[in-house]
């Protein structure tokens, strides 16, 4: 335990952030039919986690070394060894990255992103996992077993990265030019230029995006490649140019690598691999749901409880009634974003041992996604916004954690596809594999399962109405793509927790969904009772 903590700025550093997240449980319960016992990571996160990712930010961030001490280039990214200790245990002890290897739920993994909070931590937990994942569905006989390392099952613990972005390209993997030669031996040799390439420097291994010679233009002339940090003769495969200077996700060295005749291993079929990399993705857009959802999380706490202390005009904050609807509208939308994203997780937990070609599963897992990571960004910019603001004016200082969880959000929307990638992939898979069939399929039989079918209802004319003007105005769609995508979480979101609240027995999941649904869709929020108020922002009782 340090010396010193931060008990004097952070009002949710010392919590158990599992434990004390009553609605985050419930609604685990309701997704697996159980409710795992992550107690002790929560009390984990909640302080030495907290603290490492306060501490990196503030004052020891990853730091690129260029020159050896016998005047070689090594290239390597030294880390604050706290955070150093506590990625290591999140993988080895806690086995936030072994879950779905060992038969358990992607929920396991994903609820460690959630309490973990930070975006830089949970960056290299997800690019390392991502590794991980393509290699035990698609690896070769000489790189899949690594796995294992990568996942935390075997030692030593290995670090993996996703290198696809290119400058001239961003979004657009397809003006991808770093090309892929094979030279014999199953090895590859790669030249180009990675241009936003989170872990370099820490990784061991990077999956990496490359057109093989002669291949056609386009996404669909790229294959996927394993390449490692080291060549086979123990040289450095690759070269970092800088890191980038970034508002947030410090905690993640992120830089620019230059591919010079860098080794690699084909991963699966050269001619699939831009849908094993859009597979890839989907993995990391649910963890930028989860983890935009615990970082809005994270700044909820910090509000709450600030505004349970803090007096003015004569009485606690939390008291007035233009701070208690701030705080309440907050929650909600946590709570809605939950329920989409959590959703997301389920459909994706029963699909993803699916390979190319796809079935009807994994396209409805893809839609869902596309909104879910879509929203739950958006609820993280909303939610901080307000946490600054219960702060008011020590909000905007840099010394409180409040404002770290603000600049932290921000990146949630750009993350693995902005809104409108997200806008257009989720019409791509509607126009070519009919993915929001299924879609509607399930949010009517959700809709017939409910008592509160006034609601239900409503809720899935919307979902209906929404798909339909999409499939009717194909020469609109992509105007209307983006709030299309925010009309489709709302009613999935209505229905996810009415059904939760059916199938947990808590009530107040269906004052949730009243509510949402009427903040969202009717542009107005009606005042609740007192007792339906506090058991909505305390987290069910359980903050105070």
């Amino acid at each position: 335990m340090p010396l010193a903590s931060l008990d004097s700025i952070s009002l949710a550093y010392g919590l158990n952030h599992y434990s004390v997240d009553k609605p985050y449980r419930l609604l685990l319960r309701y997704s697996l039919g159980e409710e795992p016992d992550f107690n002790e990571l929560g009390a984990y996160v909640g302080r030495d986690v907290y603290e490492v990712a306060y501490r990196v930010d503030r004052i020891s961030q990853p730091l690129l070394v260029n020159w050896s001490v016998l005047g070689d280039n090594p290239d390597v990214v030294l880390l604050d060894p706290y955070e150093r200790k506590v990625l290591v245990d999140l993988v080895s002890k806690y086995g936030v990255n072994r879950h779905p290897f060992e038969g358990r739920s992607w929920h396991h993994h994903y609820t460690g992103l959630y309490l973990v909070g930070d975006p830089g931590i949970a960056c290299i937990l997800t690019i390392t996992i991502q590794t991980a994942y393509a290699l035990y569905k698609y690896g070769s006989e000489a790189v899949r077993d690594y796995y294992r390392n990568l996942s935390g099952l075997r030692e030593p613990l290995l670090w993996g990265a996703t290198w696809f972005t290119e400058v001239q390209g961003g979004s657009d993997l397809g003006a991808n030019i770093t090309t892929a030669d094979e030279v014999g031996n199953g090895i590859w040799v790669l030249n180009g230029y990675k241009y936003f390439a989170s872990g370099a420097g820490i990784a061991d291994l990077a999956l990496v995006t490359a057109r093989p010679r002669g291949a056609r233009l386009g996404a669909k002339g790229l294959a996927l490649f394993l390449v490692p940090m080291k060549r086979k003769d123990g040289s450095l495969n690759y070269r970092i140019r800088r890191l980038k200077w970034k508002s947030g996700t410090v905690a993640v060295p992120t830089g620019e690598v230059e591919l010079i005749n860098s080794e690699g291993y084909l991963i699966g079929e050269k001619e699939k691999g831009i849908y094993y990399t859009m597979e890839n993705l989907m993995v990391s857009r649910l963890a930028n749901s989860m983890g935009a959802l615990g970082i809005a999380r994270k700044a909820y706490l910090e509000a709450y409880r600030y505004a349970s202390i803090r007096r003015a005009f004569g009485k606690l904050i939390k008291d007035h009634p233009l701070l208690a609807r701030d705080l309440l509208e907050a929650e909600l939308k946590i709570e809605a974003g939950l329920a989409i994203a959590m959703k997301a997780v389920t459909l994706f937990d029963k699909a993803w041992h699916d390979k190319p070609p796809y079935g009807d599963a994994y396209h409805y897992a893809r839609f869902m996604t596309h909104i879910a990571k879509n929203f739950t960004a958006d609820v993280a910019a909303d939610v901080t916004r307000t946490a600054m603001e219960v702060f008011g004016g020590i909000g905007f200082l840099h010394e409180f954690p409040v404002e770290k969880w603000h600049r932290e959000a921000l990146i949630t929307p750009i993350w693995e596809g902005t809104s409108n990638i997200q806008a257009l992939d989720m019409l791509e898979a509607m126009w070519k594999k009919k993915a929001h069939e299924p879609f509607l399929d399930d949010i009517e039989e959700l809709a017939r399962s409910q008592q509160n079918y006034r609601l239900a209802e409503a809720a899935e004319e919307l979902a209906r109405k929404t798909i339909e003007r999409l499939v009717a105005e194909p020469q609109r769609a992509e105007w209307i793509a983006k709030t299309s995508l925010r009309s489709l979480a709302v009613a999935a979101a209505t229905l996810q927790l009415l059904d939760a609240s059916r199938v947990t027995g808590d009530t107040v999941f269906e004052d949730v969904a009243e509510l949402y649904y009427t903040l969202e869709a009717k542009r107005e929020l009606p005042q609740p009772d007192e007792g339906v108020l506090h058991e909505v922002v305390s987290l069910r009782g359980l903050l105070v």
